[in-house]
């Protein structure tokens, strides 16, 4: 186990860690939506099908989610990051060599297993290297990185099309393999698992009575609704983001290009305020706030389509919108401590993996039947807002934390 005796070196296995997510989730996930409108043409596939492809990358992100969260506390964070990251890239260039929907399924389903095993472990890291009081802070720093690869994607995907013609999409596959890949080597170098003043901690088998614990505990299953909610209206409103622009409102791809880049250049700051502001005020008032926001989002893409109001949208919704994951992440290390919220955050992980499974299928379904995305974009902000609502009943953990934090300092 590599260790580390400077305690500024925490902001190195931040950054390590915001750049994982970067790759992971950034271009492995939400990269899909920029490609979704020329893959599906190429691949000569219906709504719902492309909506499936998210879908697939769901399953393995699903599934992985958990196993991830476990093997990151018995084997570390450096290594279960570093492996998923490698899976993530593979997924991606046979994504990109996909000559049908089968093939296509079977590379979303092994990109989404890579992504499992790089969220839940880059967020846990933060508890062992950040004291409580500044949890919700430096968890903001982690997912912060897919709203910068949102910056890189929305001009990015556009030339990467131009310059590859009829094959431009693959070409995109093809360039976020390389990054992710490089990334990979980077994490493998430069990750810490934990500081050296704690080396008499170790990671040891997570034993089942732990595991037990978590998945009985009411906190867990309260925070997997949450994400679950989440994740449905999320994933649905990234997925069909750039087809609602082009195809329902007949805007050009560089404007949805521009309004993507909005969107993440404002997602870049939204982990790290609003997790400042539930260090003040609490997760689950935070998670209500944002998650209502998203809501309002939803409604004003669904119903109102001016450029100005879709500007503001797309700032509002990155600005709030990106923060969930660091909020979850930090309250799992709130209740759980440093040592379980890897395992934690995996299985309420699992959650937000089921309601991404869904909500793009039920988006593509939905678009089929009515030949509009409008009322897509109706079941999320209705399903967004329901999410800010069970937010409401969660319990603050942080006193609790904080004090059993103070005692244990040498």
């Amino acid at each position: 186990m590599r260790l580390t005796r400077d305690p500024r070196y925490r902001w190195v296995v931040a950054g390590m860690a915001f750049f994982a997510v970067l790759a992971a989730i950034g271009f492995g996930r939400f990269g899909y939506s920029a490609v979704l409108p020329s893959m599906q043409e190429d691949l000569g596939i219906s709504s719902a099908a492309a909506g499936s492809l998210a879908s697939w990358n769901q399953v393995g992100y699903t599934v992985m989610a958990l196993v991830g969260g476990i093997l990151a506390s018995r084997f570390g964070a450096r290594v279960v990051v570093t492996v998923g990251l490698l899976v993530t890239a593979i997924g991606m260039l046979l994504t990109g060599l996909a000559q049908g929907l089968a093939m296509a399924s079977a590379a979303r389903l092994l990109t989404g297993m890579g992504n499992g095993m790089v969220l839940a472990p880059s967020l846990a890291l933060m508890a062992a290297w950040f004291e409580p009081a500044r949890l919700g802070a430096a968890s903001g720093i982690v997912p912060a990185g897919s709203s910068l690869a949102l910056v890189v994607v929305g001009p990015l995907v556009p030339a990467l099309l131009d310059a590859g013609g009829a094959d431009g999409w693959r070409l995109v596959w093809y360039v976020f393999a390389a990054v992710t890949l490089l990334v990979a080597l980077l994490t493998v170098a430069v990750l810490r698992d934990r500081p050296y003043r704690e080396r008499h901690m170790t990671l040891g088998r997570l034993r089942a009575a732990e595991m037990r614990a978590i998945v009985r505990s009411g906190h867990a299953w309260l925070l997997g609704l949450i994400y679950f909610l989440y994740g449905f209206a999320f994933l649905l409103f990234f997925t069909f983001f750039q087809k609602l622009l082009t195809t329902d409102l007949g805007y050009s791809d560089e404007t949805a290009g521009t309004l993507f880049l909005i969107l993440g250049a404002t997602g870049v700051a939204s982990g790290v305020l609003w997790g400042r502001v539930s260090d003040g005020i609490g997760r689950g008032r935070t998670l209500a706030i944002v998650l209502l926001v998203e809501a309002a989002v939803a409604l004003v893409f669904a119903l109102w389509h001016s450029i100005a109001a879709l500007v503001v949208g797309s700032a509002v919704f990155g600005l709030c919108g990106l923060s969930v994951p660091a909020l979850l992440g930090a309250a799992c290390g709130d209740k759980y401590g440093a040592r379980l919220a890897a395992a934690s955050l995996g299985f309420v992980t699992a959650f937000v993996g089921i309601g991404q499974i869904i909500g793009p299928y039920v988006g593509g379904a939905l678009e089929d039947a009515y030949g509009s995305l409008v009322p897509s974009y109706l079941v999320a902000a209705g399903v967004f807002a329901a999410a800010a609502a069970v937010s409401l009943l969660l319990r603050d953990e942080r006193p609790v934390m904080h004090a059993a934090h103070t005692s244990s300092e040498p």
